[in-house]
């Protein structure tokens, strides 16, 4: 079952924050978090990929969800 974090609405560097924080508590597996910028998936996959992550996202009207894996495929 996949992590979600709700970083819609939080000034920089939250989103990021709470990304690595579900991440690191994960370990593994399927990280889903939704944000509201571009600049914010820019930060929080920069942050994502530092610890081993690939990230992927799509726009959903006015967010932005990155989807973080880590792991066997």
């Amino acid at each position: 079952m996949a992590t979600h974090v709700d970083a819609r609405g939080l000034s920089c560097p939250q989103p990021v924050i709470l990304t690595r924080t579900a991440l690191q508590q994960a370990g593994g597996g399927q990280v889903v978090v939704t944000v509201d910028t571009m600049t914010q998936v820019h930060n929080c996959t920069r942050a994502a990929t530092k610890l081993g992550w690939q990230a992927t996202y799509e726009q959903k009207g006015d967010v932005f969800e990155m989807t973080l894996r880590k792991g066997p495929a």
